[in-house]
């Protein structure tokens, strides 16, 4: 079931919105981003944004397995304010937006398949939309998922979401986003390591990725676009 679970949560396909989100890709190549520098953003995304989104994917994994449990919770690492350290470390509203839409999906996932669990209740009670890794820790949970796995899936979903996305915005070979994710496999491994060592809401990284902010706001206001984001 956990395998399977992880499989799911990890594909593209799943109907929770990522059809509809590049991760930045689309408005990278409208900045000039080339074909071959795309396994390069894939590294810094990884290294940037998905690093404090994985730790906060562990964390929210970590709120949910003791919420559920029903054993007492320190008030500083609640699902609240989890969110409220991600917002913080995001800077671009409509990345936030994006963010919460992806969340929102996850949400809708969350309350078809465990609708009594105590930490979906606690998300559907945060303060606006969940944010895509806060919805995702806590799905991973109730998956009976490892913090290490919720980690994954996190960094795999976000190089996998713009190596699909390449595939419908540039011309190129089906074969080579399979071989820049591949390639990124160790990265990755390395990443969660570090990831599952995250002790608290505050000490989440606060790595940013400017261009990519940036080009996420001339993005939002573009008429010509396929992604929100």
């Amino acid at each position: 079931m956990t395998t399977i679970a992880s499989l799911l949560l990890a594909d593209g396909r799943l109907p929770v919105g990522g059809h509809a989100y590049s991760a930045g890709l689309e408005p990278a190549l409208a900045a000039g981003l080339t074909a071959d520098q795309v396994p390069d953003f894939v590294a810094a995304r990884l290294t940037t944004v998905g690093r404090m989104e994985a730790a906060a994917t562990v964390l929210s994994h970590r709120r949910a397995q003791v919420a559920g449990s029903g054993g007492p919770v320190q008030r500083g690492d609640s699902l609240q304010a989890i969110q409220r350290e991600v917002l913080a470390r995001t800077a671009s509203q409509p990345l936030r937006q994006a963010s919460g839409r992806l969340g929102r999906g996850l949400l809708r996932l969350i309350d078809r398949c465990w609708p009594l669990a105590a930490p979906a209740r606690e998300l559907r009670d945060l303060d606006g939309e969940p944010q895509r890794p806060v919805a995702l820790g806590v799905a991973c949970a109730l998956s009976s998922m490892s913090e290490a796995e919720a980690a994954r899936i996190c960094f795999y979903d976000d190089a996998q979401t713009v190596c699909s996305a390449a595939l419908k915005l540039m011309p190129v070979d089906p074969l080579e986003p399979v071989g820049w994710l591949l390639a990124k496999a160790s990265m990755i491994e390395q990443l969660v390591d570090e990831a599952v060592r995250v002790s608290g809401a505050t000490a989440l990284p606060a790595l940013t990725a400017p261009l990519i902010e940036q080009w996420s706001l001339i993005h939002d206001l573009s008429h010509r676009r396929i992604f929100s984001a």
